[in-house]
C-alpha cells in the first residue's frame, strides 16, 4: 500500500472553539473534533479542542457494545498536544462508590467532585480503557487515539439540556480509581489489545518500517514522510519503508 493522507472530517461541538492554528485553520463554527479515519485499521484519530467541559461519560468494552450496538466498543489515549493554566482532565474516582451513589451524583452533579482530576500539560499521556468514568476540561488540545467506534453514555452534562444515558451507562462504569496518566520510560506511550502507539522525534532524518499498516500522526513542526511534505495537524497511513525529514514530532498508532 502506498504512502497516502487521510482526508481530515471537522465536527462541530458546543464545547468545540474556533481557534485551531497551528494545526488547522481557524473557523466560523465552534469546532471541537478534527477525525481521520482508515479502513485499513480499526482505529480512530481525533484531534480536541475545548472551550468548555466535556460531559462526564463512560464508553461500553466490546462485548457490550456488540451485543447493544453492533459495534467495538471504545477504549482510548490522550496526548495533550496544548492547555491553558488550569486545564484538567479527570478519569475514575477520587475512591471507589457504590452504584447507588454513582447514580445520586450523575443526578445532582457531585460527580464532578467524586472523578480524580489531574493537571493537564503539553506531553501528557493519559490512558482510558472502556468502563472508566472519565471528562475533559476547557482550554485544552489534544490527539485521541482509539477504537474506532463513538458509542457514548453521559453521566453527567452540566444542564445542557442533551440526553443522559444513566442505565447503560452505570451498568458499564467501572466505580473504583484508575491510574490514568502514562508516564513512559521509552517511546511507547501506549501499548494494550487495541492499539500500539509510539512518539517519535524526527530533528534530521530517519527510516520507518512497520509490520502492517500504521498511522503517522504529525502533531507537531513540519517536515516529510515518505518523500511527501507534511505539517502538524496531518496523519498518514503506510505498510512499507517510510523516509522521514523534520524537525517534527509524531505520533505513530497502528
Amino acid at each position: 500500500m502506498p504512502i497516502r493522507r487521510i482526508t481530515p472530517s471537522f465536527r462541530e461541538r458546543l464545547w468545540g472553539r474556533t481557534q485551531l492554528e497551528p494545526w488547522f485553520p481557524n473557523q466560523e463554527e465552534k469546532i471541537g473534533e478534527v477525525w481521520f479515519e482508515a479502513p485499513e485499521l480499526p482505529l480512530l484519530v481525533k484531534f480536541l479542542f475545548t472551550s468548555a467541559k466535556l460531559s462526564v461519560q463512560v464508553h461500553p468494552d466490546d462485548t457490550t457494545a456488540r451485543e447493544l450496538h453492533d459495534s467495538p466498543g471504545k477504549t482510548e489515549m490522550w496526548h495533550v498536544l496544548a492547555a491553558e493554566p488550569g486545564a484538567k482532565i479527570a478519569a475514575g474516582f477520587r475512591e471507589p462508590i457504590t452504584e447507588q451513589r454513582l447514580r445520586e451524583s450523575a443526578l445532582s452533579g457531585e460527580i464532578e467532585d467524586l472523578l480524580e482530576w489531574h493537571d493537564a500539560a503539553p506531553g501528557d499521556t493519559f490512558f482510558i480503557p472502556a468502563g472508566k468514568v472519565h471528562a475533559i476540561g476547557a482550554g485544552v488540545v489534544l490527539c485521541e487515539i482509539q477504537q474506532n467506534s463513538d458509542i457514548t453514555y453521559r453521566l453527567y452534562d452540566y444542564g445542557r439540556g442533551r440526553e443522559l444515558h444513566l442505565g447503560p451507562g452505570i451498568s458499564v462504569s467501572h466505580r473504583d480509581r484508575h491510574e490514568a496518566r502514562v508516564s513512559p520510560t521509552t517511546n511507547v506511550l501506549v501499548e494494550c489489545d487495541h492499539f500500539h502507539v509510539t512518539q517519535w522525534r524526527v530533528d534530521d532524518a530517519a527510516s520507518h518500517r512497520s509490520v502492517g499498516p500504521t498511522l503517522y500522526i504529525a502533531i507537531q513542526g513540519a517536515g516529510s514522510i515518505g518523500g511527501l511534505s507534511t505539517k502538524a495537524g496531518e496523519v498518514w497511513i503506510a505498510d512499507e519503508a517510510v523516509e522521514l525529514t523534520g524537525p517534527m514530532t509524531l505520533l505513530l498508532a497502528k
